[in-house]
């Protein structure tokens, strides 16, 4: 198994993680395109500029990022070409190993995701009709707690 590394994000990564943000929406066939790519690069250039990224990295190409605030997780994305190698494994333990607890959304349809954050020990702990996200896709609030021994 390959090593992962793990950094905080810089300025110059907001062009990438909004790339990866766009592979996302633009290979999902169930997810609208509500902002422009343009608008991606912004966003991640925002979620940078707040200090609530770190990267994944293979060979100097960012691979995936996590963005926290706080115990929040705002986005968690891995580009096709990373998933299923542990990028995203690597980047919640490393987010769920400086928390005791984290929340987080995703939409009802990604089942990949459901999959994963189950994986990881998230719970539903709520479900929306979508009203509310920019989408107006059915979500799930999940979360997530550190057993106590």
């Amino acid at each position: 198994m390959k090593t992962i590394d793990l950094r905080a994000a810089r300025s110059t990564d907001a062009g990438k993680v909004g790339g990866i943000l766009s592979e996302f929406i633009d290979h999902t066939d169930w997810m609208p395109r509500v902002h422009t790519r343009a608008e991606d690069v912004g966003f991640a250039g925002d979620l940078i500029e707040k200090d609530w990224v770190t990267v994944a990295q293979d060979a100097n190409e960012v691979t995936g990022f996590i963005a926290c605030d706080g115990e929040t997780v705002q986005a968690l994305y891995v580009t096709a070409a990373a998933r299923q190698q542990g990028v995203g494994t690597a980047l919640l333990n490393h987010a769920q190993n400086h928390r005791d607890a984290l929340t987080l959304w995703t939409f009802q349809a990604n089942v990949e995701a459901k999959a994963f954050y189950a994986a990881h020990g998230f719970v539903v702990v709520e479900e929306t009709d979508g009203a509310r996200n920019d989408e107006g896709l059915p979500d799930l609030r999940l979360e997530w707690k550190r057993e106590t021994v």
